[in-house]
């Protein structure tokens, strides 16, 4: 299985980049102050492979960043390696899911429209079950349950001290679409209601009557991280998921995402609209 960067090698990455670029010096330049490669310097901030702390603290007192800053990056050259809970699982993740999970361990926002099942993050297990069941119909009982386990324990970050935030646009046939029937249903979007009464948490719906939207290729979200380039996006395809990273489509889903939710009914009127649903179950 395929681990992808850690959000912190991510993180060294892009700041090596940026205090190399705010010196003036290329690459090739830069490596050569220091004795290391053109290649391993390329490496070090393309977020790829393995680093040596000695080698960011020389970098950095050759760029001639703060005292702040070479500290910072040490400490993250030195946390790059550091794995999530998830890594100690005993049975494998699909590869897509092991990607989610390291990079939304530290995200500081997600922006989800979603447009045929309750996002993840908000799911009851119930529901999660039900989901999984119909998405992989070959799938052993034991496999199912593995993975709702998985997205259970992601939900954890929702609990902590300082939580990320979480913005949904959910389309209206998500909230209308009786998964795993009227009882498990029901008790989703109560669940659903109880969430967003968070301050960190915040659903809209999609109503019908809007029309075409933005979105109509599908589900998305927008993983943010520190800074605008650690950002990446997450788009449903089948059997999997597809990460975006490229500037120009990272602010296409952006830009999506705004008009998505200009788009959708306002927190009291989604709340009214669920609660309705929820009657109607």
């Amino acid at each position: 299985m395929a681990v992808g960067p850690t959000t912190r090698r991510r993180q060294l990455g892009a700041d090596l980049r940026r205090l190399r670029e705010r010196k003036g010096l290329t690459l090739e330049e830069a490596g050569a102050a220091v004795g290391i490669s053109k290649a391993t310097l390329s490496r070090y901030e393309t977020k790829e492979g393995a680093v040596k702390w000695p080698a960011v603290d020389a970098l950095c007192r050759e760029y001639e960043a703060t005292d702040e800053e070479r500290s910072a990056l040490v400490e993250l050259a030195k946390g790059a390696k550091i794995q999530g809970w998830w890594r100690s699982l005993a049975d494998p993740i699909p590869e897509s899911m092991n990607l989610m999970l390291t990079l939304e361990d530290e995200v500081v926002r997600e922006d989800h429209y979603a447009c045929m099942y309750v996002p993840g993050l908000l799911q009851t297990r119930a529901y999660a079950e039900a989901v999984h069941r119909a998405s992989e119909v070959q799938c052993e009982e034991r496999e199912v349950q593995h993975m709702v386990d998985i997205r259970m324990k992601r939900q954890e970050l929702l609990d902590r001290e300082e939580p990320p935030r979480i913005w949904c646009v959910i389309d209206e046939a998500a909230v209308r679409r009786q998964v795993g029937g009227r009882a498990v249903m029901h008790e989703q979007l109560k669940h659903l209601l109880t969430m967003a009464r968070r301050p960190h948490i915040t659903v809209q719906v999609l109503p019908f009557t809007r029309g075409a939207h933005a979105a109509a290729v599908g589900s998305f979200a927008v993983l943010r991280g520190q800074t605008p380039e650690l950002d990446v996006v997450y788009v449903d395809i089948l059997g999997g998921g597809l990460f975006i990273e490229k500037a120009q489509e990272l602010e296409r889903y952006r830009l999506a995402f705004q008009y998505l939710s200009a788009q959708a009914l306002d927190f009291e009127s989604t709340a009214e609209l669920i609660d309705q649903i929820t009657k109607e179950s």
